[in-house]
């Protein structure tokens, strides 16, 4: 075990760690968080539709009809126009890092973004109208390569004083004003350059390139080897104190956005939900609790011969049973303890593959809804998925973790008796 963890020490903390550190990597991540809500609410407002699909009739189905449209509409800009939250929020992070933020920013990358994903369609009687098929989760890519490059130029002509500079008696919103112009000008400029050479070359929309371009990587994340690594690396980087979710979600959570709002739109649309690995089933089954699904264990905590564990247990059950498990991994430690590597590492990834297959084969059902955070285990589940096997499934795999830490457990208290006992002599 020493042995495991200085190689770990070795190879992988310092590449966690400058994961960790990267500017864009996290500003990606800063924006994915931030857009949570918008999914949440528009997730939300289509339960309407969600029920209305299972009753068919009646004076529920009747009530529910009546109210659907008001409901819709948020829906309609919440989530179906999250890629452009995605390009504002993840710009202004990555400025921040680079000490130019600024509102302006975030409305360039909204505007480079809209000139990436337009196009016009044909709406009938000599009207044209812009194209929403990219404003949605479907952009979100392409909302993170144009709010990157939008800062990048901006910063370069920045740095490089390609900027024009007014007096100090101007006053500051008409100098922030003509100082965005020419870098507003340059983004623009980039951003029409790769419009217009991929719908000349390629005959497509940029959006449509970069999906061709990702449809192996989009296809293969939503696969159970996808989600047994990115579980195993999320669990790795706890064990050694790195908080994993917020270094791995930069690579993932794009992808598993996409998958949210896809299901989303197929489940309202009656028809076939095909994606397992969306941001709730992330949350709220292969980190129910918290990571390393813990809850059993701070209930052995609780009743712990050892004082220590007690006191942690009863600090930390509260939190656990809203999903915030921050108190046992850093105060028992689960950290770097050699008594619960195998459990903890381990444990999540049998859990991750027993849950995906349940839901390929048809025994649960897959999430169709992105549902608020920190809800207790169980209820996310069902407002995920409208399914009451999902909660079964849940409490299945908070048993089979509580089995799994029992033993590791106990052999962790008895060292820990053992050392109270030895300084109270």
């Amino acid at each position: 075990m020493e042995a495991l963890q200085k190689f770990l020490e070795k190879w992988l903390m310092p590449i966690a760690s400058k994961i960790e550190k990267q500017r864009h990597l996290q500003s990606i991540k800063d924006g994915m968080i931030g857009v949570i809500p918008f999914v949440v609410v528009g997730s939300m407002c289509l339960l309407p539709t969600a029920f209305m699909n299972l009753l068919g009739s009646g004076p529920v189905y009747d009530a529910l009809s009546a109210v659907n449209p008001f409901f819709s509409k948020i829906a309609g800009f919440t989530n179906d126009w999250v890629s452009i939250y995605a390009a504002y929020l993840i710009a202004r992070s990555l400025a921040k890092r680079y000490d130019i933020d600024g509102p302006m920013l975030g409305i360039s990358a909204i505007a480079v973004h809209l000139i990436l994903v337009g196009y016009t369609v044909d709406a009938g009687d000599g009207v044209t109208a812009f194209g929403t098929s990219y404003v949605g989760a479907t952009g979100l890519f392409v909302s993170i390569i144009g709010a990157i490059m939008t800062v990048e130029i901006t910063n370069a002509l920045i740095k490089h004083h390609v900027v024009i500079t007014l007096p100090d008696s101007v006053p500051s919103m008409v100098a922030e004003s003509f100082s965005a112009l020419i870098p507003l000008f340059a983004t623009a400029a980039a951003g029409s350059l790769i419009a217009t050479l991929c719908s000349t070359f390629a005959g497509a929309t940029f959006p449509q390139v970069i999906m061709n371009l990702l449809a192996p990587a989009i296809s293969s994340m939503d696969s159970l080897p996808a989600l047994l690594i990115v579980m195993f690396l999320t669990q790795l980087l706890w064990f050694f104190g790195l908080h994993g979710p917020s270094i791995t979600q930069a690579v993932w959570a794009p992808f598993a956005l996409t998958y949210t709002a896809e299901n989303a739109a197929a489940f309202a649309a009656g028809e076939t939900v095909t994606h397992v690995f969306t941001y709730g089933f992330y949350y709220n089954i292969m980190q129910v609790t918290g990571s390393g699904l813990t809850l059993f264990l701070v209930i052995f905590m609780m009743f712990s011969k050892s004082d220590t564990y007690k006191a942690i247990g009863r600090a930390a059950i509260v939190p656990s049973i809203f999903g915030i498990n921050e108190p046992v991994i850093y105060g028992a430690p689960v950290m770097l303890n050699p008594f619960l590597f195998i459990p903890f590492v381990f444990g999540p990834v049998i859990c991750t593959a027993i849950a995906y297959l349940s839901m390929t084969s048809g025994i649960v059902a897959m999430p169709v809804i992105n549902p608020p955070g920190f809800l207790p285990p169980g209820v996310s589940a069902y407002l995920m998925t409208l399914d009451w096997k999902s909660v079964v499934l849940v409490f299945l795999l908070l048993i089979f973790m509580g089995l799994l830490y029992y033993p590791f457990f106990k052999a962790m208290e008895k060292n820990q008796v053992a050392e109270e006992k030895g300084l109270e002599a």
